[in-house]
């Protein structure tokens, strides 16, 4: 099969293109040239040097000619901190270009399409009483993103969504996300507090299984939630300081005095005219203070990915934090 990575040299698309190698696709990959390729990017990989959103319909068609299937590992994440309102910000990255791809990909001939989306979507279906949507812009363009990629297959090829947790792991040439979100912080603060809640994590070698897995025999129209084991903030938070070599206490404030902060934080961003995908006014209470866990055995015995490794995952990922 040849299979095209948008996003190929990012973290997902990275290790989910050394996935498709070892079983024996052949794979292509776009990517802004943001970090230099060195011997330990594959000569495998046919690579080349764009931006997907720059181009024209005709240049993606022309693109995608030739190719099986594509993987849609692109867009911002939840940290990106845009001009307000932040909803027309993810909606142009996560949505209408997303779907403007996922068109021409079909256009070119495309038969599978495998789009990378978040697990807040998933919660967001089955507990909208919490209305992580209605409150959260980065939250609300996830939950769009897929319904417009699915309509975007319109019967002619297979459109298939992976809702991702926490991921943890490293690849040559990127400072892991979690260096400025938390390692930072464990080594710098003399008290650690977070607050009591937890969720999924995976490791970023079986994403990639379960890429390359929903590629060979996802289903159209399919939703699949992926992940491993469900940990605490505190299980995590002491995998990370233990790999650190730190012992600090963890103290964990009552969730309404977390909600007090996460409003201070939001008057700040307002002042400096910025706005986080997950509104900071409601962070706490509805994400960091709830366990957002799932069973992932459905996905795992259906695409086969293979589950494990989380700790050394995190263990990884923080040594290469503090390189």
């Amino acid at each position: 099969m040849k299979v095209f990575i948008a996003g190929g040299t990012g973290l997902i698309g990275y290790h989910s293109a050394l996935e498709f190698l070892k079983r024996g696709h052949d794979v292509s990959s776009i990517s802004l040239p943001d970090i230099e390729l060195g011997d330990w990017f594959p000569k495998e990989i046919e690579i080349s040097y764009g931006n997907l959103f720059n181009m024209s319909k005709e240049e993606l068609i022309e693109l995608f000619s030739g190719q099986d299937a594509l993987v849609y590992a692109l867009g911002p994440d939840d940290r990106a901190k845009p001009p307000p309102p932040a909803y027309d910000f993810f909606y142009k990255y996560l949505v209408e270009a997303c779907g403007r791809i996922v068109s021409a990909a079909k256009t070119a001939g495309v038969k599978k399409c495998v789009v990378l989306n978040s697990y807040f979507a998933y919660f967001d279906r089955v507990h909208p009483e919490w209305g992580l949507a209605d409150h959260h812009p980065y939250i609300k363009c996830r939950v769009e993103q897929a319904k417009r990629v699915m309509a975007e297959g319109g019967g002619k090829m297979d459109v298939m969504v992976l809702e991702l947790p926490y991921i943890f792991g490293s690849m040559p040439g990127r400072i892991p996300l979690w260096k400025d979100i938390l390692v930072n912080m464990l080594i710098k603060n003399i008290l650690v507090f977070y607050p009591r809640g937890g969720s999924s994590m995976i490791s970023v070698k079986h994403v990639a299984e379960a890429v390359a897995g929903a590629t060979e025999k996802g289903r159209n129209g399919k939703r699949y939630q992926i992940g491993d084991v469900n940990y605490s903030w505190r299980q995590m938070l002491k995998l990370m300081m233990d790999t650190l070599g730190k012992h600090k206490k963890i103290l964990s404030p009552p969730c309404y005095l977390t909600a007090l902060k996460g409003k201070q934080l939001r008057h700040k961003e307002q002042r400096h005219g910025i706005e986080s995908g997950l509104n900071l006014s409601y962070i706490f209470e509805d994400i960091l203070c709830r366990e957002f866990y799932f069973d992932p055995s459905e996905s795992s015995n259906e695409l086969e990915y293979n589950r494990g490794g989380i700790d050394a995952a995190i263990e990884e990922t923080v040594l290469a934090c503090i390189k």
